[in-house]
């Protein structure tokens, strides 16, 4: 797996601070709608979570278009936003895939990938 890119390592970063936004924001409505108790971190972690979405999808379209990704993980990158922490899942996909690298580096761990698989005579 090729070592992530700057833009690569700025996208899960953006991405682990979306979903911890995303899991305040679940704790604040458990707690001003289940226990009744308070609305501070509905207050709290809706305005957080708001700028972590916008700042996720803006990282999202810059990496995809640099790290030339294509229009489906683009799309898919996109769509993880909307559930709760599977921003986390789109990372992770992502790094494994070798997509948060640069294309020329994605491209020779390929080949090397490839230059093993080749049998040997």
């Amino acid at each position: 797996m090729p070592p992530m890119s700057r833009l690569g390592r700025l996208f899960a970063v953006v991405a682990w601070i979306e979903a911890f936004t995303w899991a305040g924001l679940l704790v604040g409505m458990f707690l001003k709608y289940v226990t009744e108790t308070t609305e501070a971190g509905v207050w709290l972690f809706g305005r957080l979570h708001g700028g972590a979405f916008v700042l996720f999808v803006v990282v999202t379209l810059v990496v995809a278009v640099r790290l030339r990704w294509g229009w489906f993980r683009t799309l898919v990158a996109l769509a993880s936003s909307i559930p709760p922490l599977t921003t986390l899942v789109a990372e992770w996909w992502l790094k494994r895939t070798g997509h948060l690298a640069e294309p020329a580096e994605r491209e020779a761990a390929a080949r090397e990938r490839a230059a093993e698989l080749q049998p040997t005579r």
